[in-house]
């Protein structure tokens, strides 16, 4: 953990407090570790999560997926952890430390163009260019791979037809730039993007890669017209070389485009959702056959099993989790001293990427062994509210899916265990993608639609006992809800007598052993 004086830091920056990100220039949800300025400052080292340093101490901001992690990763002599809550607005409880009148200093390349002007409404904002926690610059050459896919142009013809010779669109969101070009890289761990920016005009399409971005930056500030921009996307850097000329797209083109999968697209994630269930099924006969295996003992056989499935790379950290780690939502340690032991609850989410580089996620929940009945109740209970959203009926958005969560989970308490986070989120080139969301955000109000892809992922935690989540990722077929993966659930694991006839019923479609 870097050591530093809050109030020199302050000072040479001219600020009452300074936000200090866990992202990049490109607004990425998974940095890496060495790239994270907030995880310099605080050690905490969840994906997501923003650090506020004042004269007096640093404040670390955290949902309900990490709210157990924070605190076993930071110092507490010197990192305060706020532990929002469901529904919660980040930028209300950060009001409430920054104080009315003072200077919050923000950084320009790591907070989108929409994430400042909300600042703004709140308190008075120096946008800063430079952080001093983490050198800018992408120096490492990407190996970029191209997919099969619509070209470019075939893409965006249907955008540039509508658009004047005076005007362009920006594009500077990773994914959205290898979505357009049909470009991967797995350069960087538990990433398939590239690193580029991107300008369509009415009768072009051009690609900046890293090298050229000084290029880039002289094409658009040379630029005389209207450039098209999302400000949720944009960084305030970029933003403010072009605010004289920048209109917002009040809807984004090509995320809408992105999220909606071509058949093309639905065919390969189903093969890779297929050599993804023989990678996870491969493992759990694995801790089934095996003794005194570690944490790290089952991530390091779970990552050989993809690659023997011809993964190019994971979609993420993989997290194994044993009994009380599994409460945490994300632990991501996978240590070599929790060794799991007969009665041992194991929890695993992963996923990889194959060759067209579109991610996977699934979570499943083993037991070493003879269960206790508590493991039972639990890991039927989150059964239950997943076949209970899986064939939902009536829905439009995301958000009346996680609510059937809510409800079925409110009507099936147990005393001590939680659900305190989404109950799924889009998939794509991305691990976590949106839209969709299914989520009790505004997020989550965003219509559905056909050939959408999500995770449903409910989850019960307490973290002096276990945590459960079963997680599948599926796709809207026609208005009914159908899953990519066919990885069977624990029959050891569920009480059969607390399931309804319908959810028997429900239960046939997939596989139990």
């Amino acid at each position: 953990m870097l050591e530093i004086n809050n109030r020199e830091i302050l000072e040479q920056y001219g600020v009452d407090c300074l936000l200090v990100n866990s992202t990049n220039e490109f607004l990425v949800e998974y940095n890496l570790l060495e790239d994270n300025s907030r995880y310099k400052i605080t050690n905490f080292s969840g994906s997501t999560g923003d650090a506020l340093v004042t004269p007096e101490t640093i404040f670390l901001f955290v949902d309900g997926r990490y709210h157990i992690q924070a605190d076993l990763e930071v110092d507490h002599s010197r990192v305060e952890v706020v532990k929002l809550l469901q529904g919660q607005k980040f930028v209300e409880r950060l009001a409430l430390i920054v104080g009315k009148n003072k200077t919050i200093g923000v950084f320009a390349k790591k907070n989108s163009q929409a994430q400042v002007e909300l600042f703004k409404k709140y308190f008075n904002v120096k946008l800063l260019n430079e952080d001093i926690f983490t050198p800018e610059g992408f120096a490492k050459k990407l190996e970029i791979e191209s997919v099969p896919g619509i070209s470019p142009e075939e893409k965006v013809q249907g955008i540039q037809s509508v658009m004047s010779e005076d005007e362009a669109i920006l594009i500077t969101n990773a994914e959205e730039v290898s979505y357009i070009f049909n470009k991967r890289s797995y350069s960087s761990p538990y990433s398939s993007k590239i690193y580029g920016k991107a300008i369509i005009y009415p009768t072009s399409v051009e690609l900046f890669m890293p090298e050229a971005f000084g290029d880039f930056y002289d094409e658009i500030k040379n630029f005389q017209g209207k450039i098209f921009v999302d400000k949720a996307t944009i960084n305030a850097f970029d933003y403010n070389l072009i605010k004289d000329k920048a209109v917002e797209m009040k809807a984004n083109p090509i995320r809408l485009m992105k999220c909606v999968k071509a058949e093309e697209e639905i065919d390969h994630l189903k093969s890779a959702f297929e050599r993804t269930d023989n990678a996870l099924l491969a493992l759990r006969n694995f801790i089934e056959t095996n003794e005194n295996l570690s944490e790290f003992d089952i991530a390091q056989r779970l990552e050989e099993e993809f690659y023997k499935q011809g993964a190019k790379g994971l979609s993420f950290k993989s997290i194994v989790a044993k009994d009380k780690n599994s409460a945490l939502a994300h632990y991501s340690k996978s240590s070599k001293d929790e060794i799991v032991q007969d009665g041992s609850l194991v929890l695993v989410d992963c996923g990889a990427y194959f060759e067209e580089g579109l991610a996977t996620d699934i979570t499943r929940v083993f037991v070493k062994g003879t269960p206790t009945e508590l493991q039972k109740q639990v890991y039927t209970t989150v059964l239950r509210t997943f076949l209970n959203c899986y064939n939902c009926q009536n829905f439009e958005t995301g958000y009346d899916i996680d609510a059937t969560a809510r409800f079925f989970i409110q009507s099936n308490l147990i005393e001590g265990f939680v659900f305190n986070h989404g109950l799924g989120h889009g998939i794509g080139i991305n691990v976590h993608e949106n839209p969709p969301s299914l989520s009790p955000s505004e997020l989550g109000k965003s219509k559905i639609k056909n050939n959408m892809c999500f995770t449903i992922e409910p989850g019960l935690y307490n973290e002096k006992h276990f945590g459960v989540r079963l997680e599948n990722s599926c796709y809207l077929d026609n208005g009914k809800i159908q899953s990519f993966s066919s990885m069977p659930f624990e029959s050891k694991l569920i009480n059969f007598d607390l399931l309804s006839e319908q959810e028997k019923e429900w239960l046939e479609e997939f596989e139990v052993i």
